[in-house]
């Protein structure tokens, strides 16, 4: 008789979107006179830059002609999209990474899961608190976090890193050591940031441990201030001990399209083993490389007219989070974030939970966001609203929590 993977049933509930999901389905269908405004997902509204689309259309002229057909991509990626990223995110940043350590793929979500595959089961997992649940979801899958406390909302084997408005949203290092460590800067859900020094001392504390850190970057482009850090690699050390995860989805709309990229350098080892031969085997042998047309509109990107248009693009968002912000203190809400990425993250007003305010907001404003919890414990008493609306819908929907 088959057997399942029996880690599956330890998850409690379902993925927090799909929960949200059902809600505003139910919602919906009760009262189907109601125009409801998400500002929940982090999914963009605005449409491909006009540099993307060019792109887009001439890879698809492309493969109708026998002599530019591509079949299978290569497994890594394209060249052309590895040294474009390479000459756009790094070298131009003064970051030492070369093209043969940019491993293209369909989303920093796929790789942030998956990563985790080329570690021994018996690592353990260090994540900020509230966290970006796939990060937790996906080790709970591979048995790796230990049993769930239903009261504290927390695994036993997780080491929980609180970002609270006393530390301003910002991890401190860890008591217990551990041995991969997740961060996310800019920040998914509180939309806070670090400054460089700070990313530096998670760098050194990382080498000392021998503790590999996971930097998701996927919202660097929304960077406004000076000295935060659109890289982990512009910290002197960060090449043997940090994989940085990059998405296209925020920086150019691409939640449709699904591209982005993982950086493994050569120099993080354990033993002889390098884990950028780990993952070049794990890729080679479960992924068959992004389409050519996507790659090429991934290159788009970092073509001089489509960094022009995304520049515009991240504005028009930026602005968004702008309305949310200021509309909100005007509200007397507590708020953060909203300044280096498109979420604003709120404090709950008169007491109520998370998954109160949610229920709350979307029967009288027909808003919905995002509650703190589903994000972990220390999320509770929070809520996320994102940018990635259209102009409109921001302004109408702030306007409705106004006069709540």
């Amino acid at each position: 008789m088959f057997k399942i993977n029996n880690n599956y049933l330890k998850l409690p509930g379902s993925y927090l979107f799909s929960t949200i999901g059902k809600k505003i389905n139910a919602f919906q269908a009760e009262n189907q006179d109601k125009k409801i405004i998400r500002l929940g997902i982090g999914d963009v509204t605005q449409p491909l830059a006009p540099a993307i689309i060019e792109s887009l259309h001439r890879a698809v002229d492309e493969m109708g002609d026998a002599a530019t057909f591509k079949g299978y991509a290569p497994d890594l990626g394209y060249d052309f999209l590895r040294n474009a990223i390479v000459n756009g995110d790094y070298r131009s940043r003064g970051c030492d990474i070369s093209a043969d350590e940019i491993f293209v793929s369909d989303g920093a979500k796929c790789d942030s899961g998956n990563i985790q595959e080329i570690f021994s089961v018996n690592n353990k997992i260090a994540v900020c608190d509230p966290v970006y649940p796939v990060y937790v979801d996906t080790n709970v899958m591979a048995g790796r976090t230990g049993t769930y406390d239903s009261i504290t909302e927390t695994w036993s084997d997780v080491i929980y890193m609180p970002c609270v408005a006393e530390n301003n949203f910002a991890p401190e290092l860890p008591k217990e050591t551990p041995d991969i460590i997740y961060l996310c800067f800019p920040n998914n859900p509180t939309g806070s940031t670090i400054i460089k020094s700070q990313l530096q001392e998670w760098v050194d504390y990382a080498n000392k441990v021998g503790a590999v850190i996971i930097y998701d970057a996927a919202y660097e482009a929304y960077i406004s201030e000076e000295d935060v850090p659109h890289s982990i690699y512009a910290c002197e050390g960060a090449r043997t001990c940090a994989i940085e995860l990059r998405s296209f989805s925020k920086n150019a709309g691409f939640t449709g399209v699904r591209l982005g990229f993982t950086v493994i350098p050569k120099d993080i080892k354990c033993g002889d083993t390098t884990l950028h031969s780990l993952w070049t085997r794990r890729h080679g042998t479960k992924y068959n490389g992004a389409p050519y047309i996507i790659q090429r509109a991934g290159e788009a990107v970092y073509s001089e007219v489509g960094k022009v248009q995304l520049k515009a693009q991240v504005a028009y968002y930026m602005n968004n989070a702008k309305v949310i912000y200021e509309g909100l203190k005007v509200a007397g809400y507590t708020v953060s974030g909203g300044v280096n990425a498109p979420y604003i993250w709120l404090k709950t007003p008169k007491q109520m939970t998370s998954w109160e305010f949610f229920d709350y907001l979307l029967e009288k404003a027909n808003v919905v966001g995002t509650p703190g919890s589903g994000f972990g414990p220390s999320g509770e008493g929070y809520f996320r609203l994102t940018a990635f609306g259209t102009y409109e819908n921001t302004v109408e929907a702030i306007e409705r929590i106004k006069k709540l």
